[in-house]
């Protein structure tokens, strides 16, 4: 008996020693790669070539500053890093190459802190973003050239399955400061996400213009950057908006005249602007990771007319959404909305993402929330 006990424990032992060696490659390493990979615990492994390095170190953006790192140069060459327990979602990242900064050369880039940067994904057990077996739309490239920025303006669309045989409602979307348009299609997989909803019938179908955030002309772009400039780049994209996005837009889609309208972080301002400045304009509004620029303690809506919500005979739908590890700044700006709305009656919906940071698993949950009730 004492035996078949001790041959049990050396099995399970055994089973748990391969168990811990188990890793699975990160979505995010490029075709054929390796690494970066994870083993159930949420540790990640990295392996990169630098065999004239004398210091390489893991850094990373909001869900990786917290996280404890060794690394260890081999005989070959290559640097092997290993973590502590990584936090679940999309993290941006990068090595510290004797001191310069220098990005994964196994995994893919993604635009982001101003520049292509490395990514790895950390699965979170949820699925509403992957790619699944249903009908697809696209994510097609336009633009025009704007009179009040004197330059072309680029901006993506996304298409829902089946377009072209009806006229439909379209959704304007915001990215943050240091992405650009590409971000909301490549880091917060829009088309699968609204795939996967209308597959389940809980969207209507609706068009996606994903805008640049930055609306500056040349002479503006040399000043200093700060939330000065930020404002002033905010009002020219409220008057693009109305002047010359929104004809094009609907002179040259099937558009049936509902508008909605959201962003994360930067983007959530510039969203919150033109929503309240035109609140008779849009079925719905939409604020991730709220952000308000321009404002003072005694007079946080200092350049954000919020007031005009409450003289509106239409109300849109308002929803308010954070992570749950965000910064304090963050949930500062939370409050002063939530404050504001509960003051005025003004009804609104607020959603709180669990366990992420100011990156874009909160932001695709944001997403995945507002868009089931805007259209209906």
């Amino acid at each position: 008996m004492q035996y078949l006990q001790k041959i049990f424990l050396i099995s399970v032992l055994f089973s748990s020693m391969l168990f811990c060696q188990n890793y699975s490659v990160s979505t995010t390493a490029l075709p054929g790669k390796d690494f970066p990979k994870l083993d159930f615990e949420k540790k990640a492994q990295f392996r990169v070539y630098f065999p004239y390095a004398q210091s390489v170190t893991l850094e990373g953006g909001d869900g990786m500053k917290n996280i404890k790192s060794t690394a260890s140069k081999d005989k070959d060459g290559f640097w092997n890093i290993s973590t502590s327990p990584l936090e679940i979602g999309f993290h941006y990242y990068w090595l510290n190459v004797d001191g310069k900064r220098v990005n994964d050369p196994d995994t893919q880039l993604y635009f982001g802190y101003g520049q292509p940067t490395s990514g790895i994904e950390v699965p979170s057990g949820e699925d509403f973003f992957f790619e699944k077996n249903v009908k697809h739309g696209q994510i097609i490239e336009d633009g025009f050239n704007s009179r009040i920025t004197k330059g072309k303006r680029n901006f993506k669309v996304y298409l829902p399955p089946g377009y072209g045989s009806e006229k439909l409602p379209v959704l304007y979307l915001y990215h943050g400061t240091g992405e650009d348009i590409t971000g909301w299609e490549r880091q917060g997989h829009i088309a699968w996400i609204l795939d996967n909803l209308l597959a389940e019938r809980k969207v209507e179908k609706m068009i996606v213009v994903m805008d640049y955030g930055v609306a500056l002309n040349s002479e503006e772009e040399k000043l200093a950057d700060n939330s000065s400039k930020t404002v002033i780049s905010s009002r020219n994209l409220d008057k693009i908006f109305i002047e010359e996005l929104v004809p094009y837009v609907e002179k040259k889609y099937k558009t049936n005249g509902k508008k909605a309208i959201a962003g994360l972080s930067r983007g959530s301002y510039q969203a919150m602007l033109i929503g309240v400045s035109h609140p008779e304009m849009f079925t719905a509004i939409g604020s991730f990771s709220p952000v308000i620029y321009g404002g003072t303690e005694d007079e946080p809506f200092k350049e954000l007319p919020v007031d005009h919500l409450l003289k509106s005979r239409k109300k849109p739908y308002f929803f308010v959404g954070i992570g749950e590890k965000e910064e304090a700044r963050f949930f500062g700006f939370n409050k002063i909305l939530h404050d504001f709305f509960t003051q005025n009656n003004y009804p609104y919906t607020s959603y709180r993402s669990a366990g992420t940071y100011h990156e874009w698993l909160t932001w695709r949950r944001c997403l995945y929330e507002f868009v089931q009730h805007i259209f209906r």
